[in-house]
């Protein structure tokens, strides 16, 4: 195969994603001409550049050879990504709302990958055709999230992620019989989810645009909100409670709710993901509440509910907000800059870590103390009840390693280009978490990204990728060995 041909697969997916971009962009468009905004003149013709470079890079790979290896997935899976934010960025450019593409580029990778993190100052009055390109960006990000990781991230065995490839595609166990149809009926939960969301929204009293766009912001947890004080913009505890439940929903893998639909209820009740995943909200959230309650920030059933829709909303990584927890004191910093890493479910839109690995791990551990106790001894560790093997711990262990790394590197990038050392710290953590904001007064809840120089935008709009593509897709393709044959 001649390295040419080689790349036509690639470039046939990609033209096809970057197309139906285009195809999305015509929404906001008849958002705006409903409102009367001129706006839609931008969207449509962003639309048009971008269906005219995807469906023209499908036309000219008509005809590539059907199936990727492994090197194939891993190369379209970054250079899809990249394109799709690419031209994502052309309407904030046009627009005029952020002055560079720099800007543009950040808003849109922020968008795509779900962190949440925006440059955009005066969301209140910001027309609703690009407020809902902000949310529509994130839902579709969060849906391809889903896609990537059961269909493309176990196949790469990347991070562990290989456990769960077996119980997608390769048994008879399998859920449904084809990916596309795995795939179609995720699409259609998470399309029933985000309207449950935005009628639940409404029924508190959130009025309809508003409800639409957080409702696709909140299920696929990226956290974009219309308003500068996000969430707390609406001073209403049941908008509150809305997005605490659906955040968690949006957790929780997205193969369960079909697997539920199809009246199989035990999957779920016996996931030992979901059940860890659930207990550890569980704590947290009792820790900042008492951090709040004993600190007089929030008191009551008032710090209940500041507790939990920030913990939920930090460790989901959506990055809402409804109260600066940076001012609860040094230990709430600490506290919520650690719980940024942990992140939700595989096969969910939450990011981070995943909780799925701190279990990996902690069996790891646990077999290797019971073997130094009773040398002679056989422990396997388990997970969801089927023995882990050891290349999966391998992975797991490898996964945490360059995650840690990765994060000093660009800590350490980020200090040196000028930002104080808490605001180093806590950006490259949520953006490799891929969070949304930050901790201080720069970045902080009450913050934003906009100050920053063009050259800290593009370090965090690198770490934002390489959090949302699991590290390996895409440092791998900065070693020559990759591009041997």
């Amino acid at each position: 195969m001649t390295a040419l041909s080689e790349f036509r697969p690639v470039m046939l997916v990609t033209g096809v994603l970057v197309g139906t971009l285009g195809l999305a962009m015509l929404l906001p468009a008849l958002v705006d001409l409903a409102a009367d905004n001129d706006d839609w003149m931008i969207f449509v013709s962003a639309a048009v550049v971008t269906m005219l470079f995807g469906f023209g890079l499908f036309i000219a790979n008509r005809g590539a050879p059907k199936g990727l290896s492994t090197r194939q997935a891993m190369l379209m899976t970054v250079v899809s990504w990249v394109a799709l934010v690419a031209f994502g960025a052309l309407p904030f450019h046009w627009s005029g709302i952020v002055p560079s593409y720099t800007d543009a580029f950040f808003e849109s990778m922020s968008g795509l990958t779900t962190t949440g993190a925006t440059v955009i100052t005066g969301l209140d009055t910001t027309p609703v055709g690009l407020l809902f390109w902000r949310g529509l960006l994130q839902w579709l990000g969060g849906l391809g999230i889903i896609v990537m990781a059961i269909a493309v991230l176990p196949m790469l065995q990347i991070g562990g992620m290989q456990l769960f490839k077996a119980e997608a595609f390769d048994t008879a166990e399998k859920i449904l019989p084809r990916a596309a149809q795995i795939s179609t009926s995720i699409t259609l939960v998470f399309i029933a989810m985000t309207g449950l969301s935005a009628v639940a929204y409404m029924a508190v009293g959130m009025a309809a645009d508003d409800a639409v766009i957080h409702a696709m912001t909140t299920v696929a947890t990226g956290g974009f909100s219309t308003k500068d004080a996000s969430i707390g913009a609406f001073n209403n505890p049941g908008v509150e409670w809305v997005a605490i439940v659906f955040m968690t929903l949006g957790s929780i893998p997205f193969l369960l709710y079909v697997q539920m639909l199809q009246g199989k209820f035990r999957p779920f009740l016996a996931d030992e993901q979901v059940k860890a995943f659930l207990a550890f909200l569980g704590v947290a959230i009792l820790m900042a509440w008492m951090m709040a309650h004993f600190g007089k920030f929030h008191v009551g059933l008032e710090g209940l509910r500041h507790s939990a829709f920030n913990v939920v909303s930090i460790v989901t990584g959506t990055g809402y907000s409804s109260t600066d927890y940076g001012l609860w004191g040094s230990h709430a910093v600490a506290f919520f800059f650690i719980i940024m890493f942990a992140g939700g479910c595989a096969g969910s839109t939450s990011c981070g870590i995943k909780i799925f690995r701190f279990q990996v791990l902690f069996e790891a551990v646990r077999q290797h103390v019971a073997q130094v106790m009773y040398p002679h001894g056989v422990f396997r560790a388990h997970f969801n009840g089927k023995p882990i093997e050891d290349r999966v711990v391998a992975s797991v262990m490898s996964f945490f390693f360059l995650f840690m790394t990765t994060f000093v590197v660009l800590a350490l990038l980020l200090r040196f280009s000028g930002l104080d050392t808490i605001t180093a710290l806590s950006g490259a953590g949520t953006a490799l978490s891929n969070v949304g904001p930050g901790l201080g007064d720069i970045i902080g809840p009450a913050g934003n990204f906009q100050s920053l120089s063009d050259v800290q935008k593009w370090l965090l709009s690198a770490g934002m990728l390489l959090g949302r593509l699991e590290l390996f897709t895409v440092l791998v393709l900065f070693l020559p060995r990759f591009w041997r044959s």
